[in-house]
């Protein structure tokens, strides 16, 4: 029996429980996707694949069509897995390990987000390995397909 510091909220935890951890990678995935498109597609006010490609060239990212593409590939495909819960694990250690990426780039600004810092970085690299660790859960394809919980 769960003891809550809250008793009066118990039923409310238990209610919705089981709708957090979806309601999280969906969340993810739909921060991760739009931030795709800007790179791919100049979408959401972004520099579209040549823009990003010459700042990647610039920041020293060779080739950076590559990067350019990997991570915007990341984001979008990753995102929309992750939104599905489909190859959730496979998903979540993409936006890892490009997580520990940024985390390393914007190293250099100092932790908070409003100066370019890695705090944002390192919230997405944690919430993605929280489905690296548990995946995509009984509200995913995955569980569907009766690969992974």
């Amino acid at each position: 029996m769960d003891r809550y510091y809250i008793p009066a909220l118990g039923r409310i935890y238990e209610r919705f429980g089981g709708c957090v951890l979806p309601m999280l990678r969906i969340v993810l995935g739909a921060i991760l996707v739009p931030h795709g498109c800007q790179k791919l597609f100049g979408w959401f006010g972004g520099m579209g694949f040549e823009g990003f490609t010459a700042l990647f060239d610039k920041l020293g990212y060779k080739p950076a069509t590559l990067w350019v593409a990997l991570v915007a590939l990341t984001e979008v495909v990753g995102g929309l897995m992750l939104i599905l819960g489909l190859f959730t694990r496979f998903a979540a250690a993409a936006v890892a390990i490009f997580m520990v990426n940024a985390i390393l780039f914007t190293w250099q600004f100092g932790f908070f987000w409003s100066k370019g810092g890695w705090e944002y970085p390192l919230l997405l690299l944690a919430v993605s390995m929280v489905f690296l660790v548990r995946g995509g859960g009984e509200l995913s394809i995955d569980a569907k397909m009766s690969k992974e919980l």
